[in-house]
């Protein structure tokens, strides 16, 4: 499979998502690393982008709820070039109704060599990232 390699400038462009059971862990994340994120342009899922906001005083792009669209809306950042890279704490233990849409995101992701982190380890990792 050829992939295409972009570099990313210095002000990333992330996208943040967490699954109910998870948004604690990512507001706790951000939270340590808002200095970092402050510098970068955000974009986040419906709930989980009011939470960041509204908590950290982030100024964040609003997409959808996940399960009305809005991991779609992500892929489709994704596949605009408008995203570089994903932090999505997701729960691997709880079913999802939109499972689907989920499952088509992390695919839309890796078919678009677009990092993606799926917990504190690697979300630490991508942002610290030159």
């Amino acid at each position: 499979m050829n992939r295409i390699t972009v570099p990313m400038s210095a002000r990333k462009r992330v996208a943040l998502i967490a699954h109910d059971h998870c948004k604690s862990d990512l507001l706790d994340w951000a939270r340590y690393n808002r200095g970092t994120l402050v510098d970068h342009e955000l974009f986040a899922t419906g709930t989980t982008g009011t939470l960041l906001s509204t908590e950290l005083g982030l100024a964040i792009t609003r997409f959808l709820s996940g399960p009305f669209g809005g991991d779609q809306q992500v892929g489709a950042g994704i596949v605009d070039g408008r995203i570089d890279f994903v932090i999505f704490f997701w729960d691997p233990l709880e079913p999802q109704p939109h499972d689907v849409d989920v499952k088509a995101l992390l695919r839309v992701a890796v078919v678009h060599n677009v990092p993606i982190a799926c917990n504190r380890a690697t979300a630490d990792f991508l942002l610290s990232s030159h």
